[in-house]
């Protein structure tokens, strides 16, 4: 048995062209504003969403004047409208990130500001793809601003997608941070599954890390699995990609193939080593804790892994389901 994606994970969608060679036009941005679309973005990464979640709000160019204002980025142009998108501060403080919530939002028709976590999943696509690239050049801009060479400050420039040091003169363009995020089987109907210590009770994630510097895509898979729940893995196999922007993340999703361990590993298992990377939960049917570690898979010290029965899944951090397919009919 094998696992396919069901479609694009949510924040991989897109529907308006990001049109590079406009970012350095200023003649043609001037003459595209008037008719120019704004969405708003404050500093804890939430935006106004309506209708259920499904769309987000956004505002006509002149409200914010003649021309772009100071820190605004170009998102795209479509069909002869430029989407832009402009940074406000958040009315509970100057928050980089949103914490997580474990609760779904109660969705409305009317406007209500929420983030990417909360809403990458209903919006359409073109929203969503507005909205990821938004919250990852203001990402980027926030953590940005001095050079990395000499330490002076940075301006921005060409919309948003470049900075230059006023110092020694550097350019620097949007940084993105490859992690590997992988669902581990044992070839028939059982998946391997993860919980951090502070997460509600009977929720669980597949696997995810880091790569490190030197190392590669499918080496970081067998390294961060064996590292996490001391289970060796093996047939690797690409399934898809995401923008993470929490701050720079692209999530690189993996199948792999595990034997459960004749016994659980040892109670100094190695804990995950950057908590950030397991931010993900399986919505499959886990078992209770008791049953996962009577399954032969290790519970580790401060994850406890377990297993469920290969179906669909859904991870938090994909938003994508994964379905089990024959063999056969999985694409190599």
């Amino acid at each position: 048995m094998s696992f396919d994606l069901v479609g694009l994970p949510a924040l991989s969608r897109a529907a308006v062209d990001r049109n590079e060679p406009l970012r350095g036009d200023e003649e043609r941005i001037a003459a595209l504003w008037p008719k120019a679309r704004v969405i708003v973005v404050d500093t804890g990464g939430r935006t106004l969403v309506s209708d259920r979640g499904t769309r987000i709000v956004d505002r006509p160019a002149p409200d914010f004047g003649d021309e772009p204002p100071s820190g605004a980025v170009l998102l795209g142009e479509q069909d002869g409208v430029a989407h832009w998108a402009v940074q406000v501060p958040a009315e509970d403080g100057d928050a980089p990130v949103t914490p997580r919530s474990w609760a779904a939002p109660e969705l409305t028709d009317e406007p209500q500001w929420l983030d990417l976590r909360q809403s990458g999943a209903t919006l359409d696509d073109m929203w969503a793809g507005l909205f990821t690239t938004a919250v990852a050049l203001f990402q980027w801009h926030r953590l940005g601003r001095f050079c990395a060479k000499c330490g002076s400050p940075t301006v921005v420039e060409k919309s948003g997608w470049h900075t230059r040091c006023t110092g020694c003169g550097r350019e620097e363009y949007p940084r993105t941070d490859a992690a590997v995020i992988c669902l581990v089987h044992d070839g028939a109907d059982r998946v391997l599954v993860a919980r951090g210590p502070q997460w509600p009770e009977g929720r669980f994630s597949v696997l995810a890390g880091f790569v490190e510097a030197g190392e590669s895509l499918e080496a970081c898979v067998a390294r961060e699995i064996l590292e996490e729940v001391g289970v060796a893995v093996r047939d690797i196999r690409y399934l898809g990609s995401q923008p993470w922007p929490f701050p720079r993340s692209l999530m690189i999703g993996f199948e792999a193939v595990a034997d459960p361990p004749t016994r659980c590993c040892s109670p100094t298992a190695r804990s995950p080593r950057r908590s950030g990377c397991r931010g993900r939960t399986c919505a499959g049917r886990s078992r209770n804790r008791a049953a996962c570690r009577d399954s032969g898979w290790p519970v580790a010290r401060r994850s406890r892994s377990g297993c469920c029965r290969a179906g669909r899944y859904r991870t938090e951090r994909s938003r994508c389901a994964v379905r089990a397919v024959p063999a056969a009919r999985a694409p190599r």
